[in-house]
């Protein structure tokens, strides 16, 4: 657990403290008690990309409010432990969630789950977008996606792909990627990318779909070769690469990180964290730090967040169930 600790002021300058709660005053309108502390939750282990999102946005945050935010790792069974302790929470603001595609996919994935990501989630903002970047070993006869699928096609069932576990990002890109081209390849999990991406350097695997701020400094040393991005436009940290869905029409997945807070949150309170956090990631010195990991800002609205998470359960789940993917 790591405390940020900033000097306490009010919320917002030169309003007066008010306790959140009092009936007909708006949450805009409020400062955190004296002494409140926020606590940032992060269903998996530290230096991981939630992490370091997480961290940003909770540095920030706690500068502008001028309270103590903490951060704290509780990860376990793919980001389940985390969330379900924040869907317990008292729903007052002090207790938040950094999420990523897990809570879309993990009711699919798991016989079962001790929350709802719907009913006991409230959906406060995306924060970013982290693309992925489809790569293949160097000596692989394709340079392009059109030749990948191609080559496929004619040597069906002989090509594999890895992934850093059933149902990340990785995993149901590849996934996805089938069922759009009529391909068939094999999915070879590893408990992360790195090793994944040794094993494409040294040809025990034919391509990943891997996260970009680890494949893209491999691709750039010659070692392997990238393809094409896997977000429906090109991303700036990789310009260079077309979209997988100039050639699959429809292709189109990231690695996304939201914020959620325990369900009856008050929707003042919600749009207060929204309404900073956006604030926050237009800040240059932020989106330089975000820059560096690939991640495209974002800062929507709780009702974008929500139509998001809706429509990647749909997306997911179907492929989910279609492939029979089970996590341990």
């Amino acid at each position: 657990m790591t405390m940020f600790t900033i000097d306490r002021r009010a919320l917002l300058g030169g309003l007066g403290a008010t306790a959140l709660g009092v009936p007909g005053t708006s949450f805009s309108q409020t400062a955190w008690p004296q002494g409140r502390t926020v606590k940032l939750v992060v269903p998996f282990p530290p230096a991981g990309a939630t992490d370091v999102l997480g961290r940003l946005i909770a540095d920030k945050l706690g500068q502008s409010w001028g309270i103590n935010f903490v951060v704290e790792n509780r990860a376990g069974a793919g980001g389940n432990i985390g969330t379900d302790a924040v869907a317990k929470a008292e729903p007052n603001g002090d207790t938040l969630l950094i999420v990523s595609v897990g809570m879309a996919t993990n009711q699919y994935l798991y016989a079962r789950l001790n929350y709802d990501p719907v009913k006991d989630l409230a959906p406060i903002t995306m924060v970013a977008l982290v693309p992925n970047l489809l790569v293949v070993n160097k000596d692989l006869p394709v340079n392009s996606v059109a030749e990948l699928i191609a080559y496929a096609k004619a040597n069906p069932g002989k090509l594999s792909y890895g992934s850093s576990g059933i149902g990340t990002s990785v995993h149901l890109s590849g996934e996805y990627f089938q069922k759009l081209t009529g391909t068939k390849m094999v999915h070879v999990p590893y408990r992360g990318t790195a090793q994944a991406t040794q094993d494409l350097i040294g040809g025990r695997i034919d391509l990943i779909f891997d996260n970009i701020t680890q494949a893209l400094p491999h691709v750039r040393a010659g070692s392997i070769k990238g393809l094409a991005i896997t977000t429906a436009k090109r991303s700036a940290a990789a310009p260079e690469f077309a979209p997988i869905a100039e050639t699959v029409p429809g292709f189109d997945v990231s690695s996304w990180f939201a914020l959620f807070a325990p369900a009856r949150t008050p929707q003042a309170i919600i749009d207060k964290i929204q309404a900073d956090t956006k604030a926050g990631l237009a800040d240059p010195a932020l989106r330089a730090r975000m820059a560096q990991l690939a991640a495209e800002p974002v800062g929507g609205t709780p009702a974008e967040l929500a139509a998001f998470l809706q429509a990647e359960m749909k997306k997911w789940g179907d492929l989910i169930k279609e492939v029979g993917a089970k996590a341990d």
